[in-house]
């Protein structure tokens, strides 16, 4: 007898982060998009491997993930939805042999397909693996506050990660190795994808001027952590940027900071 797929363990932790990120406010209607890999040890004990329910375009050359499994948000849906309804708006997919097409094992139950983003995503998956073979999660959102931050903060890079560690203590422990920041792209295409893998190589977090951000992880709670704790900073910064500011954490006690937690600040980005 064939097992229920929605109970599965990864389609509930889909589930459930993306109702909370819809009640964070952070994925209006249909914003935001997630992709998380998959083993076959995984998936057989709830699907078939071998069956496949449709063929659809990849629209690129995934190549690199031939054979690996993902469970991806679907285009056009709501991750208010998701939750009540997983087979229509989520679907599991295996990339074929050739790269170019995507193997239906499960989902899109009303005929769609995975999300527009996925061009960004898979290009991310290609070069986080290859830096991190443990890596298995990429999630964007439209988290409000970094959104707003793009609109009134400069975009280079070391600027914006200074301000976002100098918002918490927690930042410099969270994110070290610094933030991604593109100007704005039409999203969707292929171009903003190979823009985002390009920054991937160097950063676990990728902002999308006034659209959003990309968070990638060894898991759901890491990617969407490392997220929750940048829109954190953002939303402080957004608080308190229209009044003077009488103190901050310096450069020194960021270092301090690094030193007792044991990571590594960006190399050239602390005044130390």
């Amino acid at each position: 007898m064939e097992k229920n797929v929605c109970k599965a363990p990864f389609v509930q932790e889909v589930c459930k982060i993306t109702a909370n990120m819809y009640r964070m406010g952070w994925d209006e209607r249909n914003g935001g998009n997630i992709s998380y890999l998959l083993t076959e040890a995984e998936v057989a004990p709830w699907l078939d491997l071998s069956k496949v329910i449709r063929v659809i375009p990849a629209d690129f050359d995934a190549s690199p993930l031939a054979g690996k499994l993902f469970i991806v948000t679907g285009t056009g849906k709501y991750f208010k939805n998701v939750a009540d309804d997983p087979e229509n708006n989520l679907g599991i997919i295996r990339v074929a042999a050739d790269g170019r097409n995507l193997e239906l094992l499960w989902g899109y139950a009303d005929g769609g397909r995975p999300t527009s983003e996925l061009p960004a995503h898979f290009r991310t998956h290609i070069v986080r693996l290859g830096r991190d073979p443990a890596h298995r999660v990429v999630i964007h959102t439209h988290a409000t506050n970094v959104v707003a931050m793009t609109f009134v903060h400069s975009l280079v890079e070391r600027d914006f990660t200074r301000t976002l560690w100098q918002m918490c203590t927690e930042c410099m422990v969270v994110f070290p190795d610094g933030v991604g920041v593109l100007p704005w792209m039409l999203c969707g295409n292929d171009e903003i994808g190979i823009a985002t893998a390009e920054k991937m190589k160097e950063f676990r977090l990728v902002v999308w001027a006034h659209h959003g951000i990309f968070g990638t992880g060894h898991s759901i709670d890491e990617a969407f952590g490392l997220i929750e704790t940048v829109e954190k900073a953002a939303e402080i910064y957004v608080k308190i940027m229209h009044m003077p500011i009488l103190q901050t954490i310096r450069d020194e006690e960021l270092k301090i900071l690094a030193d007792a937690f044991g990571v590594t600040p960006r190399a050239g980005w602390l005044n130390v």
